[in-house]
């Protein structure tokens, strides 16, 4: 099993001790001590996005030991970070220099120390997670394994994204505008996870995956919007022939009490001859009912 496989091995390990909100102590230190005698690369660090997930599993525990470890962790992880050799040189020479200050600059100096901790937490993730909320929600986390799964492909096309991260910002945006976790908020998900499955709309997937469509702007798309190119083209054809044969039966008709409507047995009605077939047939007429709107055609 290479790297990467036993990263993401462990962190879905982590991930659903999160999800329960409890843990063993013993097995949590083990998972930890694991990821640390793994060969950690920055690839593999922002494919498996392990960097969120250990930080969030250091919030939820209690675990002094288990949360000194995932500090651990996340400095060693953050060195792997383009320029931080020169941040490493730098941070060194401060050390030196704190063995030669009093109590008090001590004090001081540990203050500094541990909001850059927190910032070098923050910066072991990837560029795109930097923009989306990091959640321990059940409910959330399921709505982004559902869009995952929505987005994954035997075959997916040239310079696709990673669907765990793209999921994660779709569920966000949808997230970020309900504000909670209701009826609304699961439909949006719903309908996004529907379309993208959809093996007659194979298109919008692949748009998703290649950046064509951005992940927030699919978060808020109608249901028009996602649909296919040939369900598009259907609807204007029906919405024309529907806007047609109303402008027919509004500026072109005649008013006449001489047909008597089928359906109301009225004799209010309107209607139009129109030339449907060669010049030598009989007219078409089409007739609309004023009273109860239905309508027929006779030659």
């Amino acid at each position: 099993m290479g790297c990467e496989d036993e990263v993401l091995k462990i962190g879905k390990k982590l991930e659903k001790m999160i999800s329960s909100g409890t843990s063993d102590h013993a097995a949590s230190v083990d998972l930890l001590k694991a990821l640390k005698d793994l060969p950690m690369t920055l690839d593999v660090l922002q494919k498996t996005r392990i960097g969120m997930t250990v930080n969030n599993f250091r919030k939820s525990s209690s675990e002094d030991e288990v949360i000194s470890l995932s500090k651990a962790l996340i400095k060693s992880w953050k060195k792997l970070l383009p320029g931080e050799t020169t941040n490493a040189k730098s941070s060194s020479s401060k050390s030196n220099s704190v063995s030669k200050v009093d109590e008090s600059s001590r004090d001081s100096t540990d203050s500094n120390s541990h909001e850059k901790e927190k910032k070098q937490e923050s910066d072991v993730k990837s560029p795109i997670q930097n923009k989306i909320t990091d959640t321990t929600d059940a409910v959330r986390l399921k709505c982004r394994e559902l869009l995952a799964n929505a987005l994954k492909i035997d075959n997916p096309p040239d310079g696709a994204g990673i669907p765990e991260e793209l999921c994660a910002e779709i569920e966000d945006a949808i997230y970020q505008e309900f504000r909670n976790t209701d009826l609304k908020y699961k439909n949006r998900v719903r309908s996004r996870v529907a379309n993208l499955k959809d093996p007659k709309n194979p298109q919008l997937r692949e748009n998703v995956l290649r950046g064509i469509i951005d992940p927030s702007r699919l978060a808020s798309m109608t249901a028009e919007e996602m649909a296919s190119d040939d369900m598009k083209s259907l609807r204007n054809k029906l919405t024309k022939e529907a806007i047609n044969e109303h402008q027919m039966a509004q500026t072109g008709g005649t008013v006449t009490d001489l047909l008597k409507c089928g359906k109301c047995r009225k004799s209010n009605c309107t209607y139009n001859q129109v030339q449907t077939r060669s010049a030598d047939e009989p007219m078409t007429t089409f007739v609309l009912c004023n009273e109860c709107g239905h309508r027929w055609k006779f030659c």
